[in-house]
């Protein structure tokens, strides 16, 4: 398993923008795919973004699509979610998480390794 610590959350204000990062352990995350995923206070776990293993394809959730990125460092084991023109119903934690596969949308199912999670809070 990887291990996965993510950071970057915060308050901002509706329109702002926010960078999550997702930092691997040192046997590195070059192998995996990675996913993003959020869960809002009585909501199920929700995907947001994925990202091939060398970074190559990425795919999005609909209600993010147009206004967040997902990037990765692999020589730095990072990964990245670059989130614009925020709303207040991304307010969420915000988790990376490891896959064996780059599915197109993965799964919560499918990830083994995930991270402690990163709060999000949007104002209006």
């Amino acid at each position: 398993q990887v291990q996965l610590v993510e950071s970057g959350g915060g308050l901002v204000q509706a329109g702002g923008s926010l960078r999550l990062s997702c930092v691997a352990s040192v046997r590195g995350i070059r192998t995996y795919a990675m996913g993003w995923f959020r869960q809002a206070p009585g909501n199920e776990l929700e995907f947001v973004a994925t990202i091939s293993a060398a970074g190559g394809a990425t795919s999005y959730a609909d209600s993010v699509k147009g206004r967040f990125t997902v990037s990765r460092d692999n020589t730095k084991s990072m990964v990245y979610l670059q989130m614009n023109s925020l709303k207040p119903e991304d307010t969420a934690v915000y988790y990376c998480a490891a896959d064996t596969l780059y599915r197109g949308t993965t799964s919560p199912q499918y990830c083994a390794s995930w991270g402690q999670g990163t709060q999000v809070t949007v104002s209006s």
